[in-house]
């Protein structure tokens, strides 16, 4: 079917950066919108950014939260997208997800998850 495999998580110091990918395999016509999400330990997931396809301007969105520290991007041509997270805050940390809302050789449109990866901020 349709996998999103996330890769990059880890412990930084608070100031630091990290890079998150994501890249999603399978049986894909066409990847729409793509974001991450996060959801820290007693909270509700909430959306980090998103990016729409190149072939719908590539535009992007992110939390108030956010703004100005994290960058959203994405390369069509593997179906991946990135988080460049700068500055990183404590109260970043939690486990961020991949999403992809994509077309399936079917042509049915499903909204696909990643596994996880964990961000922890801490010195």
């Amino acid at each position: 079917q349709v996998q999103l495999v996330e890769s990059g998580g880890g412990l930084v110091q608070p100031g630091g950066s990290l890079r998150l990918s994501c890249a999603a395999s399978g049986r894909i016509v066409r990847v729409y919108t793509m974001a991450w999400y996060r959801q820290a330990p007693g909270k509700q997931r909430e959306l980090v950014a998103n990016i729409t396809s190149i072939t719908s301007g590539g535009s992007t969105n992110y939390a108030d939260s956010v703004k100005g520290r994290f960058t959203i991007s994405r390369i069509n041509a593997s179906n991946t997208v990135y988080l460049q997270m700068n500055s990183l805050k404590p109260e970043d940390t939690a486990v961020y997800y991949c999403y992809g809302h994509i077309i399936t050789t079917g042509w049915n449109t499903y909204e696909y998850w990643g596994q996880g990866t964990q961000v922890t901020v801490s010195s």
